[in-house]
């Protein structure tokens, strides 16, 4: 089972620290946007699992879709709105943030589940039936098993209008 994570904001995440030591704000007052999505991911039985962090995102912004074998998970987290607020410190991150994980062919995509609890969104995904390991029964033959010749297209070859070369 492969698994490749890409975080497409992973350079304007560094370009933000970068700029912050630049300027001397470390310690700012202003919301960051959101960088990564750390993970957790193992293999348990037959199913693939994967743990994000979420914290605070509403579950009706979380988005998942998978496309051939790329799964890509949206998320946002909305900055609150309060009137005549009087901010001390914004050092949470807010904003909208992606993250694509391209999965290996053996997994069924079909049947993925996905749940969040807690801040987690948990998503689950199926070995594919056919990768599965199964056992293979070998039966005893008394005699060889004849083997029927066939073109790569699946057809007997025409004996009678076959050309031979030497």
């Amino acid at each position: 089972m492969m698994l490749t994570a890409y975080d497409p904001f992973a350079a304007t995440s560094a370009a933000f620290r970068a700029l912050d030591q630049l300027t001397g704000r470390s310690g700012s007052m202003t919301a960051r946007p959101l960088s990564g999505m750390p993970m957790d991911a193992y293999k348990v039985g037959d199913n693939f699992v994967a743990h994000f962090d979420l914290p605070g995102v509403d579950p009706g912004s979380i988005d998942l879709s998978v496309e051939g074998t790329t799964l890509t998970i949206s998320a946002e987290r909305s900055v609150p709105h309060l009137e005549n607020a009087e901010w001390v410190a914004a050092e949470r991150p807010y904003g909208s943030y992606t993250r694509q994980l391209v999965l290996g062919r053996s997994l069924d995509t079909d049947r993925l589940e996905a749940s969040y609890h807690d801040g987690v969104l948990t998503v689950s995904i199926p070995v594919a039936e056919k990768a599965r390991a199964r056992k293979i029964t070998v039966t005893r033959a008394d005699t060889p098993a004849a083997v029927e010749p066939r073109t790569i297209e699946g057809d007997a070859p025409d004996t009678e209008h076959e050309a031979v070369t030497n």
